[in-house]
This record gives C-alpha cells, sequence and structure tokens, in this order.
C-alpha cells in the first residue's frame, strides 16, 4: 500500500510515475523528468492510453477520460496521478 502523501508528491513518488512512463514507451528512464513535456518525448495519444493504462495497473487507480485529455507533460501527470492515489487512500 502507498502512503498517505503532503499535496505535492514526492521524489519517490514522482520517479515510480517516471519509470511507468519510461517503460510503457520503451524509452531510458534517464531522458523523462519532470519537466518534460510529452511533446519533447514524441508520446502521442495512443502513447498517452498506453501510460494511463500502465498507471492505473501499477497504482490501482481509474484515470477519468476528461484528465487523460489534460496530461501534457510528466509533472502534471505526477501530480495528477498523486491526486487519485490520496483520494483512493482517503475517500470522502
Amino acid at each position: 500500500m502507498i502512503p498517505t502523501m503532503p499535496d505535492q508528491p514526492d521524489a519517490e513518488f514522482a520517479a515510480k510515475v517516471i519509470a511507468v512512463i519510461a517503460k510503457s514507451q520503451r524509452i531510458p528512464v534517464e531522458t523523462v523528468t519532470l519537466d518534460s513535456t510529452f511533446e519533447e518525448l514524441k508520446i502521442d495519444s495512443l502513447d498517452g492510453i498506453n501510460i494511463v493504462f500502465a498507471l492505473e495497473n501499477e497504482f490501482g487507480i481509474a484515470i477519468p477520460d476528461e484528465g487523460v485529455q489534460n496530461l501534457r507533460s510528466v509533472r502534471e501527470t505526477v501530480e495528477g496521478v498523486a491526486k487519485l492515489v490520496r483520494e483512493k487512500d482517503n475517500p470522502a
């Protein structure tokens, strides 16, 4: 189980999300940073769907379709996944 996180995801959590993105895209993890955009990484919408499935499986979350359309960068992805994990761990 993932520990409850503060509002900002920590470096370890970010690294885990980055590793999932890199693995799903078959790109070296060291080429992916928090400041990378999907455009810079040559990630298109189909790749984005594969990333979403990988993240959902890794973290046990469901990423809503409207959330997927707004993901443009690694930082946005890390923050969005962190928010969903927090909500899953602390249901209202």
